[in-house]
Formats: structure tokens, C-alpha cells, sequence
């Protein structure tokens, strides 16, 4: 549950047409069932005293980053059109297994793994699969160290779970994946128990190191929002790499 005075810190720029905010990792997007106070949407709408917002952005809950939410709905379809035409640049921080030494486009389809048994997960897959929806992605490598990549990563498209999926693809799945990680049975034993010593042996971050660092709309006025690492990924990233992400990280 979100407390009302955190929501104001997490207020990155506002003005009457949208609100940016910098959504911590342990933050749904959408609203629940739980009450207003329970989602990002709700807790600003009862922050604003707004009747409606409209998400024009959104994260997965273990995503932290930049989130624009619209006021009225003459600015979400501003906003919302520039995300149809691909007018928006978008760049994510993420923290990756393994050591990628260079910089990769991955241009591989995806699809729902209907062969799971997490009915989210979705997989790469082939071409000509029915179903099956583009998808690009391009990884940077910043920095490599002690078995960990440091990874600007900017998705071409939109796709759920892509950049996830995308990193499992290249074998240098994102750090902390309950889903695409080292076992997806995983998110399951989360999902029923919370975090258990099980998943605290497999995994070395209590969430996905995925953090939505840019979103740059490229129409004049609609904006150029940036978000600070958070410190759960700046701590591992010091700890376990010897980084320091306000240094390493040139937007």
C-alpha cells in the first residue's frame, strides 16, 4: 500500500495537461481491487482530487522508472497519438546476467508461451507462427563486471515483457526475473508465499533490475522526462560492480 506523503517525492514534473513520476518497483500501475491507495493511479487521483487520470505510459510492477499520466483526456490523446506513431524514444536501465560484451539489435517476434504454466510469459518466437508480433529491442552495454552487464536497453517497440524477453533470448536475463530468470516456477511460489529463502538462493535482487531511466516524445511541448536510478539498483550495481550509477549512467 502506498502512503500518502511518499507519493509527492515520487512527483518528477507536472503541469495542467500530465503528471510525470519516477514509479518505484514495488508499484502497480493500474488500480485494484485492494482501493485507491493500493495502485499508482489511485493514490494520485486521491492525491489530486481527480475524478479520471488516464495512464499514457505504464510499467510492470517490479519496473521502476519514468510513468505519464494525462490529466484530462485532450492531453492523453496527444500523448497517446504520439505513442501510436512511434514519436516517443524510450530508454531503460537495466541490469543484466552475465557478461555482454557488445552492442546487439534484437529483432525476433514474440508470442505467448502457451507451454508454460504462468499464463503471463511470453516467449520469442518464430516468424511465420500465428500470433506472433514484431519486436525490437537494442543493448548497450555500459559496463561489465564480475559477471554482470550494465545495460542501456532502448525498445523500437511495445510489446509485453519485451525487453525481458529479449535479454532471456541473448542468454543475459535481466537480474531478479521471477518470470524469464533461471526458473519461472519462481513467480509462482512469489506469487502464493512472497519472497522465500528459495527464491533469495536464486535470485541476487529481491526484484527485476529494469528501471525506465528516458521517455523523450519527440512532437514540440510533450516533453522530455528523465528518472534517477533508485537505490535498490544503485546499491547492487555498487556492490556487486564496483559502479557508480550517477557517473556510469550519462542519460
Amino acid at each position: 500500500m502506498i502512503e500518502p506523503e511518499q507519493l509527492p517525492g515520487w512527483i518528477l514534473w507536472q503541469n495542467d495537461d500530465v503528471v510525470v513520476l519516477n514509479k518505484p518497483g514495488w508499484v502497480v500501475c493500474h488500480p485494484s481491487k485492494r482501493g485507491p491507495w493500493s495502485s499508482l493511479v489511485g493514490a494520485l487521483r486521491e492525491f489530486l482530487a481527480a475524478p479520471t487520470l488516464h495512464l499514457v505510459t505504464r510499467l510492470d510492477r517490479e519496473t521502476s522508472g519514468v510513468v505519464v499520466v494525462a490529466r484530462h483526456p485532450l492531453a492523453a490523446r496527444r500523448y497517446q497519438m504520439a505513442m501510436q506513431n512511434r514519436r516517443v524514444e524510450k530508454t531503460y536501465l537495466a541490469l543484466l546476467a552475465g557478461e555482454l560484451k557488445d552492442e546487439i539489435e534484437v529483432n525476433e517476434p514474440m508470442m505467448r508461451d502457451e507451454k508454460s504454466s504462468v499464463a503471463v510469459k511470453r516467449r520469442v518466437a518464430a516468424a511465420d507462427e500465428v500470433g506472433a508480433e514484431s519486436a525490437q529491442t537494442r543493448f548497450a552495454p555500459l559496463a561489465v563486471k564480475n559477471g554482470f552487464t550494465l545495460a542501456r536497453v532502448q525498445p523500437h517497440t511495445g510489446r509485453t515483457h519485451q525487453i525481458r524477453v529479449h535479454a532471456t533470448h541473448l542468454g543475459h536475463p535481466v537480474v531478479g526475473d521471477k518470470l524469464y530468470g533461471p526458473d519461472d516456477s519462481l513467480y509462482l511460489e512469489f506469487a502464493r508465499e512472497g519472497w522465500t529463502p528459495r527464491l533469495a538462493a536464486a535470485l541476487p535482487l529481491r526484484r527485476q533490475a529494469l528501471h525506465a531511466a528516458r521517455v523523450r516524445f519527440l512532437d514540440d511541448g510533450l516533453g522530455d522526462f528523465t528518472a534517477p536510478a533508485p537505490e535498490d539498483l544503485t546499491a547492487f550495481a555498487r556492490e556487486k560492480m564496483g559502479l557508480d550509477l550517477a557517473t556510469t549512467w550519462a542519460g
